[in-house]
């Protein structure tokens, strides 16, 4: 993101507070409103360094039927936003951003689309009607269309001899398959291509004015906010704008999917990539949430020391990064546990049976009260850092109004967490990650890279 350090003009003296994270004072602190539309506004004020400022407005729109086979529409759709609006062409939008100090990406796929802005308070109600008039009136270029098609086909073409994009693909399809068409269907490289290639400027323009308005979205903002200027200029311009279309999310339940193991070959790469795990059944007020969330921490989800990490990045030396995510949603019980690695290809082997003999052993043995006191510390540390990043927050305010939650929730959890034992950590664990239910997808260079042995 730009500085706004080096801006001399009359907010450059203004010095931020020192914040007080807590969730007791950010529940305070947050103001929540909504719009005539039913938009939600929700604003956290706050002084902050030269006056800065974060907001996402995050629209929500159409169905599983209406997105019907419209996927790749819908992303193309988003990335035409900043490329011209019906009064400025996208060189006049981007003289006029950075004119008023500003940073905004726009993108969205399937059932929703956001902006992600960073200004200071003095510019904030321009900059949201740039992005307005960027959301609501896109010009739809039609040369603008076939450099972006341009861009993605390039991009699409590179990602098709890459470990990454390749193995997160496969991954993909194996673990959440869907009939084609599915807005949750993950499509192959090549099909993706294919799609790009058929989408039409017509069917971008039908897709925005069948589908975009701002009745089911959020509008978000922390920072130096003038709370009354920001309803009074969201109002304005958001209040009205509704969707022609009833709004449904995408549901997602569990799959009980049977473990495979796929080995991809991509010549010449020097990095290969490995991504292991399974569908968890849970949603993330389970019992056992709490539990496995830290222990995640413990396996690979923590920032500097976790089991995976010291065993596989320091001790064996073979990965580059290293790392496990544990993901579950307040609705659908599709919840996730996957660990991933970046290595060299020639210690494929190695890799795999240190990867499997560190989740047996946690499995089997646990962790120590040492070990789980500090994973807290690190935890709470974690999650105060990140409530004190003002962008970090202006995203958890989203899903925070979609699902109808506050930070009461979350200090509730954290309560939780602070409350576990070891023994509760491995009994959660083993009731929900089965070493057995493990699929293992494998990309890089294995033809001529020939494996090391495993270190006895």
């Amino acid at each position: 993101g730009f500085l706004v350090r080096d801006y001399k003009g009359d907010t450059a003296a203004v010095a931020g507070e020192a914040f007080d994270a807590s969730f007791v004072n950010l529940e305070a602190r947050t103001i929540r409103s909504t719009l005539a539309n039913g938009m939600r506004l929700t604003m956290v004020p706050k002084k902050t360094r030269g006056g800065s400022v974060f907001s996402r407005v995050y629209l929500r729109f159409g169905s599983q039927e209406a997105l019907r086979g419209r996927t790749r529409v819908s992303v193309l759709t988003a990335q035409m936003l900043d490329k011209g609006t019906t009064t400025r062409t996208r060189q006049q939008l981007k003289d006029e951003l950075d004119k008023l100090k500003a940073a905004v990406s726009i993108s969205g796929q399937n059932i929703s689309s956001q902006a992600i802005i960073e200004t200071t308070r003095g510019n904030l109600p321009a900059v949201l009607r740039l992005v307005h008039e960027m959301m609501r009136h896109p010009s739809f270029d039609a040369k603008e269309f076939e450099q972006l098609r341009t861009q993605m086909l390039a991009q699409l073409e590179s990602n098709k001899s890459e470990p990454n994009p390749l193995a997160s693909v496969a991954y993909n399809r194996h673990m959440n398959p869907r009939p084609k068409g599915h807005p949750l269907y993950t499509p192959t490289l090549e099909e993706q291509i294919e799609e790009v290639k058929a989408v039409t400027l017509d069917q971008v323009k039908q897709f925005h004015s069948e589908l975009y308005g701002a009745n089911n979205g959020d509008l978000t903002i922390v920072g130096d906010v003038d709370q009354a200027e920001i309803t009074k200029v969201a109002t304005e311009l958001y209040g009205n704008w509704k969707s022609s279309r009833p709004f449904e999310r995408l549901a997602n339940g569990y799959r009980d999917i049977a473990p495979t193991t796929v080995v991809i070959e991509t010549p010449d790469k020097t990095n290969a990539i490995f991504i292991a795990g399974l569908n968890v059944n849970m949603r993330d007020d389970h019992a056992d949430w709490p539990a496995v969330e830290l222990a995640n921490y413990m396996l690979g989800g923590g920032f500097l020391s976790s089991r995976l990490g010291t065993r596989i990045r320091q001790k064996e030396g073979i990965s580059y990064g290293v790392g496990s995510q544990f993901q579950a949603h307040p609705i659908d019980d599709a919840g996730t546990f996957l660990a991933f690695a970046i290595y060299a290809p020639q210690n494929v082997v190695r890799l795999e049976a240190a990867f499997k003999e560190e989740i047996e052993r946690a499995l089997k043995d646990g962790f120590t009260a040492d070990e789980l006191e500090k994973a807290k510390t690190g935890y709470f540390q974690g999650s105060q850092l990140a409530r004190s990043e003002d962008t970090q927050l202006a995203n958890a305010l989203v899903s925070q109004g979609f699902f109808k939650r506050t930070f009461a929730r979350d200090a509730d959890i954290e309560r939780k967490i602070a409350a576990l034992t070891p023994a509760q950590v491995v009994e959660a664990m083993r009731r929900h990650i089965d070493p057995k239910k493990i699929t293992v997808v494998k990309a890089g260079d294995f033809a001529n890279k020939k494996p090391a042995a495993p270190t006895p």
